[in-house]
């Protein structure tokens, strides 16, 4: 039956001249139907390349905005509409706009897991992988570094000559991670190397073996001369990993690192967009589409 499923899709997307993006904490068999697998950003720009102009974001709300934003001439449909961010949702326009009064003299970063409309009134974003060299090329000794503080504070340590203020915000999957979940890993796992995602707390962060974006997280694994290895991000990339190096081991950090955001869409659900009975087609004005789209490219500018 799923197999049945995955068939048709890939038949009706060829069918329909349609493009199909999976991020990469999608589960598996809508990897497997998917042209794309990525970071958000990644596939964003993998979008701009392709060919059809439709496109489906299997992923979370900005992913897909972040898609429009570089290929506004093509139809871009969010998979499930229900499928948020709520490190996106946590901070609006208003909110740092007050920050960008309180510290006028502040050069204001964003995290690529931020809406359309706050980029609009940010001055760079960063990626996970990008944000350590591109807070160091900016002039500004002052940065105003939004909505992550976990990340923040993972670049802070990497880059001392700057002074960054960080806000209170991040992701809940990964914050939500401790110390004492790391020691309890380490000692069922002696022989594992811990990789970790800059998105967790800080003390989480300082005890890993490689610190890095998603992507960086599954390279590292997969080119590693090591066998067992703790994953310190959601528990999709463990399972990928599986099957990605069935001669390796690869352990969960946590039970607890579920996305409820990502998990939400379905093979089902891509099925259903891909028929019109479903999905949310990602709709933004030139002039929103314009100011965000400058914060991508500044951020292309410096990194």
């Amino acid at each position: 039956m799923l197999r049945d499923v995955q068939d048709e899709i890939i038949r009706l997307k060829k069918e329909k001249d349609i493009c199909i993006l999976a991020h990469s904490y999608q589960n598996e068999e809508i990897l497997e139907v998917a042209d794309f697998v990525g970071d958000s950003y990644q596939l964003s720009l993998k979008a701009k390349e392709a060919k059809q102009g439709t496109v489906l974001m299997c992923g979370v709300r900005f992913m897909a905005e972040t898609v429009k934003m570089l290929s506004p001439e093509k139809t871009v449909y969010l998979v499930n509409p229900q499928a948020g961010c709520a490190m996106a949702d946590m901070m609006d326009k208003e909110i740092v706009s007050q920050l960008k009064e309180m510290y006028p003299d502040y050069t204001v970063v964003a995290y690529i897991n931020t809406t359309a409309d706050l980029k609009t009134i940010c001055d760079v974003c960063v990626t996970s992988s990008s944000a350590v060299k591109i807070v160091n090329n900016i002039e500004n000794k002052n940065i105003l570094f939004v909505p992550d503080c976990n990340l923040g504070a993972y670049v802070q340590k990497q880059c001392p000559e700057k002074n960054i203020k960080l806000v209170n915000g991040g992701c809940p999957t990964h914050a939500k991670i401790t110390a004492s979940d790391v020691k309890k890993a380490k000692e069922q796992h002696p022989g594992a190397l811990f990789l970790v995602h800059p998105e967790c707390q800080p003390e989480v962060v300082e005890q890993a073996d490689f610190v890095g974006s998603t992507s960086a997280i599954m390279d590292y694994a997969e080119k590693s001369e090591a066998s067992e290895f703790i994953i310190g991000t959601e528990n999709s990339i463990y399972q990928h990993l599986q099957y990605k190096c069935p001669e390796k081991r690869f352990y969960p950090l946590s039970i607890n690192m579920i996305c409820q955001n990502m998990r939400i869409t379905t093979l089902a659900d891509v099925l259903d967009c891909i028929n019109g009975r479903g999905g949310e087609q990602i709709l933004l004005d030139p002039e929103t589409i314009k100011k965000a789209v400058g914060c991508i490219d500044k951020m292309i500018e410096l990194g």
